[in-house]
């Protein structure tokens, strides 16, 4: 799709921690709850439709404000997905979503995996902040934030 995803070894465990970092920090002025998730490949789905089957999987619909957004990257299909639930989808429209998938892509053909998902990260805590602000204590981390490898 886009001629990136060419290395076996597509996140470093430093790449892994960065990504993680970068979802705490984006965490911190919002409700909202980001996830990454990286596997080898769709298994012969449509990546929107993969990617939503682990948002499911995930149990990523389950937030209290259903404010969850999902990176999906199929490293050897070479496709990805970013997908959010009816909370935030409420706010942003379509060309949201493709913005943040097109901020990817130079990143992802350099193979600057990490650089591109922290980017995205960054993007989404920023429109999320907006939206669904961190309530205090009373907010709590509802996801996990390490990445999902498959």
């Amino acid at each position: 799709m886009f001629g990136f995803f060419k290395k076996k070894q597509y996140l470093s465990k430093a790449e892994l921690l960065k990504i993680k970092n970068a979802i705490e920090d984006a965490e911190l002025n919002t409700s909202g709850e980001i996830r990454v998730l990286v596997e080898k490949n769709c298994d012969g789905y449509d990546v929107l439709d993969r990617a939503s089957q682990h948002f499911e999987k995930l149990k990523m619909h389950k937030t209290k404000a259903r404010n969850g957004v999902l990176i999906y990257l199929a490293m050897q299909d070479k496709q990805f997905a970013v997908a959010g639930d009816v909370g935030i989808h409420q706010f942003v429209t379509d060309s949201f979503w493709e913005d943040v998938k097109r901020e990817m892509v130079d990143f992802l053909v350099e193979e600057r995996y990490a650089d591109g998902i922290c980017t995205a990260v960054q993007r989404i805590g920023d429109e999320l902040k907006i939206h669904f602000a961190h309530e205090g204590d009373a907010d709590k981390n509802e996801l996990k934030n390490d990445v999902v490898l498959r």
